[in-house]
Order: structure tokens, then sequence, then C-alpha cells
């Protein structure tokens, strides 16, 4: 079930292309080139600062990494906030700067579609990042989403152990229907639970620890606290909201799953009220991102690093790469998350944590 995180690492190696330029330039803005397009403006769009992850690790690294590739570059970074129509405007705005390239993960897939087209329409080249876009994108960089669910599913497994029956009732919590990466979560995640466990309340928790916490909730009074044997939360921001409810009720020991490698998730991990979570790297993802802007730019072929095909809600077909995610539990947190330098074990084991990171090992 687990992958070694260096087999992440390594596919970050096999992307890299050789700098075009000089490393190291320090402005915020810029990345590093001297071929053609080496004064090319790169778009940067997120969907939400709600997702730890989006601005605290994908932004400085892509613009790092478009920085050591192009030192011309400049990244236009905007953010979604979780509103849709807010990023329509967005791109509606970077077409207006006039960027040669826009690196977008979407709010809404079918929404945005409109308006990648209007990208395109002026000759703009669109990257889908870690979530796939419908309309004409021209990449699209991810993990395997289909896989993340079968690891969580895997891992909720293995921690109920001889539990796992058709008997014993499973919550299960999925992402937003809006975002394309949701459906495979939960796809995967059916792959590996159908015909195992009962899955007997499923409901989208939109992305949002309170509607999370909410639905569970709602799950625990028609199923009862002593009947749940596990959650099945697609993320570790709805785990919060899901932990806090289950605490509520007076629940406590059972499996629950997460995605993303919040700090806040490690640290429930280590004190033992979340089971596992699904590590995505971000550095590789995001350099991924950022390799495959520049090189558009520079109307250079992609065809090295997207090395295979999705297909998108639209039906467009996306020449993509797809990076390996690795399952994260207590046992494996020192050799994932601390040994990546994603976190330290000072960040991890503050004082509310010390004892259990004791007890963990990671003291």
């Amino acid at each position: 079930m687990r992958r070694a995180a260096v087999a992440v690492i390594a596919t970050t190696m096999a992307v890299s292309v050789a700098a075009c330029g000089k490393a190291g330039d320090k402005k915020s803005d810029s990345s590093s080139s001297s071929s053609g397009g080496d004064k090319a403006s790169i778009g940067l769009l997120l969907p939400d600062s709600v997702t730890a992850r989006y601005e605290k690790f994908d932004k400085p690294y892509f613009e790092n990494k478009v920085k050591e590739l192009c030192s011309g570059c400049t990244v236009q970074y905007a953010n979604a906030n979780a509103s849709a129509s807010t990023q329509a405007q967005q791109v509606s705005t970077m077409i207006t700067k006039g960027v040669k390239v826009i690196v977008i993960s979407a709010q809404d897939s079918a929404a945005i579609k409109s308006s990648i087209q209007q990208a395109v329409n002026k000759g703009i080249k669109v990257v889908a990042y870690d979530r796939l876009a419908q309309g004409p994108v021209s990449a699209y960089v991810s993990f395997d989403n289909v896989q993340v669910g079968k690891l969580q599913g895997e891992a909720l497994l293995t921690s109920l152990g001889s539990k796992a029956t058709t008997k014993s009732k499973i919550v299960m919590i999925n992402g937003d229907d809006a975002d394309p990466n949701a459906g495979q979560f939960k796809k995967g995640a059916h792959e590996a639970l159908d015909g195992k466990v009962n899955i007997a309340y499923e409901q989208s928790g939109l992305w949002k620890d309170s509607v999370a916490g909410q639905k569970v909730t709602a799950a625990i009074t028609q199923l009862g606290a002593k009947n749940i044997a596990g959650v099945y939360s697609a993320n570790d921001g709805m785990a919060g909201g899901i932990a806090t409810a289950l605490k509520g009720a007076g629940i406590s020991g059972i499996p629950l799953t997460g995605q993303d490698a919040e700090l806040a998730g490690i640290q429930r991990i280590v004190a033992g009220t979340q089971s596992s979570t699904v590590y995505k790297a971000f550095k590789p993802e995001a350099e991924a991102a950022a390799t495959l802007a520049v090189d558009l730019a520079q109307g250079k072929s992609i065809s090295s690093l997207a090395t295979t095909t999705q297909t998108s809600g639209s039906g467009n077909k996306v020449p993509s790469q797809l990076l390996t995610p690795v399952s994260v539990t207590k046992a494996n947190i020192k050799d994932t998350v601390v040994k990546d330098g994603l976190y330290t074990v000072a960040q991890i084991c503050t004082a509310d944590f010390a004892k259990a990171c004791k007890a963990a090992g990671l003291s």
C-alpha cells in the first residue's frame, strides 16, 4: 500500500529540464531562461486559500522553479478564494495582461471551460494543475487520483483490522462534485471498500470542514454513535471538522482517513484522532507544472514530460503527467513528510503533541 517517498522525488528529477539561464534570482516574481520566451509572463491561478497547501507550498515552489528556468519570466498570481466566478474573472484579467501560459487549478472544472476557450482563442496555452479542467487544455499535471482513493480505502481497512467486515458501518464523506478529482478519489475508495465493509452513509462535504462535520453529525444521528466503525474523509481539511464532530459525540478510537498531509492532519495522526492521510508531494507537482509552463511559453515540445493522456469532462484528450501518491500513517511520518522536509519534528511536536510524539518515536 505504501510507496517510498523517494519515488516521488525521482519523478521530480525526471521532469526537470536543463536550466536556460542563471538560477538563484531573488526577485519574487521572476524566473530564468535565455532562449525564446525569456520575457514570458505566466499566470498561476489557484482555487482557494482554505486548503493550506496552495499558498504555503504550491505557489512558492512553482514560482521558484520558474525563476530557476527562466530569469526573464514573470509569474502573475491570483487565488479564487473558492469562487468559480472570481476565477473566471481572473482568467479574463490574465488574458488582458498578455500572459503566454495560464496554469490553473480549477475551482469548478466545468464552469471554467468557456474561460479557458477564451484564453486559447487569444493564443494562450493552458496547463491544468492538480485538477483537470474542461476545455482545450494543453497539458495536465496531477497525481494518480484513483490511486489516492485506493490508498485511503486500503488504509481504512488496515486500521479496521478484524472489524473490516460487511457488517461494519462506514461513513463516507467525499469532496466537492465540482472538482473532477473528487470523483476519482471516490472511485478509488469504492474500489478498495466495496464488498468489504458496509458504506452506510455517504455524502459530499464540499471540501469544507464545517460541512463535513455537519454531515457526520447527521450520520451519527441516523446510524447511532456505537454503530459507526470508521469514517472515510476525502481530505485532511474535512477530517478536522469530522474529528471535532466525533469527539463531540463521544466517539473515539475509530479510523478516520484524510489527504494532503496537512500539518494539522499529521498532528491528529500522532494524537490518534486520525488514522491516515495521503501525501502528494507538493514540490514535484508544482515544479512539473512550472517546467511545462516554461516549455510551452518557449514553444518547446512537452512530449517527454507529459507521457500519458487523460480525458477531461468535456471529452478533450489532454497530455498528462501523473505523479505517485504515498499513504502516511503514524508508522511512516518520519520516513515521508519529515524526510522530505515538508515539516520538521519540532513543527509537528508542539507542546500539545509532545507526549504523543514521544510515544510515536518522533521526539
